[in-house]
């Protein structure tokens, strides 16, 4: 049967669904150009046509990933209710025992980045868009009263350090510790961070 001829935009698409897959089981390091190409049944030039590097092509797959976390991310944080109860939901989704799925890929982006220049300023410039949204809310919070907060950028980037380092040992070191608990530390930390009691999280 012939392969149906997909636009630019489907293609590209396509390849970065097969990065994305070939990084999680290979890792950044291992994977090749001829991986990805050989999923798809397509040829290497077909792949390096719309992405010249393989380094260019992880770091596309990277954000194409990553951006989907952050999509679902904003969709809870545009949740019609209190900024407490749209933090609280952010923070479960995002710890390492939530729904998140880009754990291993993000901890991959973050070793690879160290040598790639082009990743490392990817990877960067999500990651300051996941703390810029967290941050958003909080100053929304603050500003109807529902907590007091003078830095709401400061309070993300001690959350999302909490989540990440988290993140690290629980996809490393697998079940050291339940989720019951690791939920219960990171809405303990937003509450600390928030000035509110733990049980105010779900009221």
């Amino acid at each position: 049967m012939a392969r149906v001829r997909l636009s630019v935009a489907e293609r590209r698409e396509e390849l970065l669904r097969a990065a994305v897959e070939q990084i999680e089981v290979r890792g950044v390091s291992a994977i090749r150009i001829a991986d990805v190409a050989s999923v798809l049944g397509v040829s290497n030039a077909l792949v390096l046509y719309h992405f010249s590097t393989k380094e260019k092509l992880v770091a596309a797959a990277f954000a194409y990933a990553a951006e989907a976390d952050l999509a679902h991310l904003r969709r809870l944080l545009t949740r019609r209710t209190s900024a407490v109860r749209r933090l609280r939901a952010a923070v479960r989704w995002y710890a390492p025992t939530g729904q998140a799925k880009g754990w291993r890929l993000w901890i991959e982006g973050w070793a690879a980045s160290l040598r790639d220049p082009v990743l490392r300023e990817v990877a960067g410039d999500l990651d300051q868009q996941w703390k810029a949204e967290l941050a958003e809310v909080i100053e929304e919070g603050a500003a109807a009263g529902e907590f007091h907060c003078d830095d709401p950028m400061s309070v993300a980037w001690r959350l999302t350090a909490l989540l990440d380092g988290l993140a690290v040992q629980m996809t490393s070191y697998a079940g050291p510790l339940s989720r019951a608990t690791m939920l219960q530390w990171t809405e303990e930390a937003l509450a600390r961070e928030l000035g509110i009691e733990h049980a105010a999280l779900t009221a």
